[in-house]
C-alpha cells in the first residue's frame, strides 16, 4: 500500500506510524484519517507486528483536524465527519497491539485525541496539548469528551475543554495526560526502548491483558472480573505460557512465539 501522508515503517516487530503533512502541521483531514484508518487495519492483520508506535512529521504530533475542510459542513456532514474520526481512533485504542504515542510536538484538538486513543503516551518536552476547540464554535470530537475524563479526572477536562487551554508537556505529565516526559532528541529512543520491551513479552499475554483493562473500564466489575478470569485462563492453553514458566523456573530467559 502507497501511503500519500502517512510514512509506514516496521523493524523488529515495531511498526511506526508517522503523520506526515508537515506544511500544515498534519491537520487531520479526510484524506489523512483515510489512510490511517488503512493503516491501522494492515497493522491488526500483521501478526509480524507486535508493537505500533504513532508520531508526527516535523514539529507537529498533529496540531487539529483541517479547518479548512471543516469550515462549511452543516449538521449531517459535521456528525458523520466526527464519526468517521470516532470509528478510526477507536480502532487504534481497540487493535490488539499496544501502541505508543510519541509526542514530538503540537498534539491540539485532534492530535490529543488521537494521543488520547494510544495505549501510552511519552511526550517531548516541547509537546503542547489542549481541546480549543470551543475557540472555533464547535465541541472536542472524536471521543475526546470521553476520554480525556478518564484519563484526567472530570474537573480538570471540563476546565481544559471549557477554557481551551493550551498546557504544556510537564502539566500534561503532572494531571496524568501523558506516562513520561523526555528531551526531543531523545523521544523516539525512548520511545522504541519501550516498545522493544512490550515486544519482547508474550505477545498473546500482552493482548489479553489490554483486552482485560479495555473491558474493565467499560463494564460492571463482577463482568470485568469474569471477562479478566476467562482472559487469564485461556493463557494457559498457549505455548507462550508453557515456555515462560518453563523458562522461569530453568532460570533462562524465555523465548515467545505468538501462539
Amino acid at each position: 500500500m502507497e501511503f500519500t501522508k502517512l510514512l509506514v515503517s516496521t523493524e523488529n516487530n515495531i511498526c511506526t506510524i508517522k503523520i506526515n503533512n508537515p506544511s500544515a502541521l498534519n491537520a487531520l483531514d479526510t484524506s489523512i484519517l483515510k489512510e490511517l484508518e488503512i493503516a491501522i487495519d494492515l497493522v491488526e492483520n500483521n501478526s509480524e507486528i507486535l508493537v505500533l508506535i504513532i508520531t508526527g512529521e516535523g514539529r507537529a504530533f498533529v496540531a487539529g483536524a483541517d479547518i479548512s475542510e471543516m469550515v462549511n459542513l452543516n449538521y449531517d456532514e459535521g456528525k458523520a465527519f466526527g464519526a468517521f474520526g470516532t470509528r478510526v481512533f477507536r480502532k487504534i485504542e481497540t487493535l490488539s497491539k499496544p501502541v505508543i504515542a510519541a509526542v514530538n510536538g503540537f498534539a491540539l484538538g485532534g492530535g490529543c485525541e488521537l494521543a488520547m486513543a494510544c495505549d501510552i503516551r511519552i511526550a517531548s518536552e516541547n509537546a503542547k496539548f489542549g481541546q480549543p476547540e470551543v475557540d472555533l464554535g464547535i465541541i472536542p470530537g472524536f471521543s475526546a469528551t470521553y476520554r480525556l475524563p478518564k484519563l484526567v479526572g472530570v474537573g480538570k477536562a471540563k476546565e481544559l475543554i471549557f477554557t481551551g487551554s493550551t498546557i504544556g508537556a510537564t502539566e500534561a505529565y503532572e494531571i496524568g495526560l501523558v506516562n513520561m516526559v523526555v528531551k526531543p532528541e531523545e523521544l523516539m529512543e525512548v520511545t522504541f526502548k519501550m516498545a522493544g520491551r512490550i515486544a519482547a513479552k508474550a505477545p498473546i499475554a500482552v493482548k489479553n491483558a489490554k483486552l482485560a483493562i479495555e473491558k474493565g473500564l467499560v463494564c460492571e466489575a463482577e463482568d470485568a472480573f469474569e471477562n479478566e478470569n476467562n482472559l487469564f485462563g485461556s493463557c494457559f492453553s498457549t505455548q507462550d505460557q508453557k515456555d515462560g514458566m518453563s523458562a522461569f523456573l530453568n532460570k533462562v530467559k524465555p523465548k515467545f512465539n505468538n501462539r
